[in-house]
């Protein structure tokens, strides 16, 4: 950890960390105020969803050349570039919202820009934590960082809306602006110790020459491929981004033109959809699911639907009950995902856990723009409610077949029998007790 120590890591670490936490709380203002400027503005889902799309697609394309060159690069100057690029980004709007010259296109490219930097941000942040942190404290920051990102979900949206109502867009902007150079000041005078490197090559341990990233991917298609378990829990996870984000994005065109609610109702909506996954996820820790996971996924996954379609199906005056609709369906996100997780961690082997982990993530985040494409023009033709009835009651069906599908319900014991095959076919292997 270079001059980093068990003495003073905690000093130098939380000095960044809580620069980092009041970049994050800048740029939950930001999402939201623009978003509700969109909804204002234009009433659009298509324009509504589109903005998502801008902003979600440079992470997805971009990711494995972004990855590649952070960890090429002084990942200090990386954080330091990509906040300068948001904060740079976000005060040129705030100029144009001053002088009232701020068109919609002009929004998708500050999203744009702004995603292209957290692209750049996020994993420069996560690689570095594992060198500023003692192997011994991980685990606790990544429950600082879970807890942190439930808490922006809670108030960021209520606190956004409070700010609207009091003062200006591009006041709450400059917001953006100053917590993003509080996050650069530390990065200035504080080291981050850099992983080591051979003929610009990370090494770890003893030098060894790396796979290219698309042979890593080979082999994590083919290993994914090669278990019909693992292949349907990846259509699952597609699924699932596909039908139930672009819900997300239309949330507020439900709030405006179903509910007939303004700002401060998006901002309970989204609040209480915080609570919820926090709630979830402390539930889930402490009650740890059925013995046999994946059936709580199942579950999960059948509540998720539910609750989305009865979003869509309220009327327009039960606003409250909408509210703890959104609690229980926000509830049901960590029922669904944190088995399906334990289920990868459990069984897939450790060498490949990372492979199989990206290959996932990249094609179900994948799915997320098309559903978008798809999600707009259908709320814009037949009401965003529709597309929240359409989503949710396939998600509740598709979580009713997978009771009914043996490779999704014998998903462990099927890979724990493969594995004990493997090991009994290898001469003088001892196959393992279970």
């Amino acid at each position: 950890m270079s001059n980093w120590n068990e003495k003073n890591w905690k000093s130098r670490f939380f000095t960044i960390w809580g620069g980092q936490a009041f970049s994050l709380f800048g740029s939950h203002l930001v999402q939201f105020a623009l978003v509700w400027w969109l909804t204002q503005k234009t009433g659009s889902a298509t324009i509504l969803a589109t903005a998502s799309l801008v902003g979600f697609l440079p992470q997805v394309v971009l990711g494995p050349i972004v990855g590649t060159l952070v960890d090429r690069s002084k990942r200090r100057w990386i954080m330091v570039g990509a906040d300068s690029l948001i904060a740079l980004t976000t005060l040129g709007l705030v100029y144009l919202f001053a002088i009232q010259a701020v068109e919609v296109w002009m929004i998708y490219v500050v999203l744009f820009l702004r995603s292209l930097g957290g692209g750049f941000h996020h994993p420069a942040m996560t690689a570095s934590t594992s060198l500023m942190v003692p192997k011994t404290h991980l685990t606790r920051i990544q429950g600082l960082n879970q807890m942190l990102m439930g808490a922006m979900g809670i108030i960021s949206a209520p606190l956004g809306a409070l700010l609207l109502e009091m003062t200006s867009t591009q006041a709450v902007l400059m917001i953006d602006v100053i917590t993003a150079i509080i996050a650069v000041l530390p990065l200035l005078f504080i080291a981050i110790p850099e992983p080591e490197r051979t003929n610009g090559k990370i090494t770890a341990g003893q030098p060894a020459e790396k796979p290219s990233f698309w042979e890593d991917f080979k082999a994590g298609f083919a290993y994914v491929w090669a278990w019909p378990g693992l292949v349907m829990i990846l259509l699952l996870a597609m699924l699932i981004n596909f039908l139930l984000n672009p819900a997300g994005s239309l949330m507020p065109l439900l709030v405006k033109d179903h509910f007939g609610g303004g700002a401060l109702q998006l901002g309970w909506m989204e609040s209480m959809f915080g609570v919820g996954m926090l709630v979830g996820g402390l539930v889930l820790g402490a009650w740890g699911g059925f013995k046999k996971r994946i059936i709580t996924s199942m579950v999960g996954l059948i509540g998720l639907g539910l609750f989305f379609a009865t979003m869509g199906l309220l009327p327009a005056s039960f606003f409250k009950l909408a509210l703890v609709i959104s609690f229980l369906a926000a509830f049901m996100n960590p029922i669904v995902n944190g088995p399906i997780m334990a289920i990868i961690q459990a069984t897939v082997a450790p060498e490949m856990q990372g492979r199989v982990f990206t290959l996932i993530g990249s094609l179900a985040s994948a799915m997320a723009p098309l559903g978008l494409i798809i999600a707009g023009p259908v709320a814009d033709a037949l009401g965003v409610q529709s597309w929240y009835i359409i989503g949710g009651i396939t998600c509740a069906v598709v979580g009713v077949s997978g009771f009914f599908i043996p490779v999704v319900m014998n998903i462990e014991e099927n890979r724990k029998a493969e594995v004990e095959r493997e090991a009994a076919q290898e001469p003088g292997a001892v196959v393992p007790v279970v």
